[in-house]
């Protein structure tokens, strides 16, 4: 196991992210996610307007979730996020998302690679760039 750190943040389920049978819709998840990726960049200090900056783009290629338990209106919702596989073109995310009394509620995973934004071509990490990327790896014992 490397040395990262999870990314864990908070949020509330608001009444418009339920569906038709009272619960998370599932859709939720996946928005859910978009703000980890975007607060797990925050935290290694590869800003989406950093990256922008570098020509470099995160594109997914696949996302995982399996659902364990529902949640209901005004829950509280914690999410933790982190990398658990980095290759030199591409990475994979976990996420765990767990209700107020702390329960699995859900987990997931996505697949991404890195692209060149002008080039649409995929872009191999430079050093500098895989290092910041260890911040928040955590690798499968």
């Amino acid at each position: 196991m490397t040395g990262g750190k999870k990314v864990v943040f908070e949020t509330e389920v608001y009444t418009y992210q339920i569906d038709y049978v009272g619960h998370v819709s599932n859709i939720v998840y996946i928005q859910w996610m978009e703000i980890g990726r975007l607060k797990l960049l925050d935290a290694i200090d590869l800003p989406v307007k950093k990256l922008e900056e570098t020509g470099i783009a995160p594109v997914l290629v696949e996302t995982n979730i399996k659902y364990k338990k529902s949640l209901y209106v005004e829950e509280k919702v914690t999410i933790e996020v982190w990398i658990s596989e980095l290759q030199n073109v591409s990475a994979i995310l976990q996420f765990r998302f767990y209700n107020g009394n702390g329960e699995l509620v859900a987990t997931g995973w996505q697949k991404g690679l890195f692209v060149n934004r002008e080039k649409m071509k995929i872009h191999r990490l430079t050093p500098e760039e895989r290092e910041a990327f260890k911040k928040v790896l955590i690798e499968p014992e």
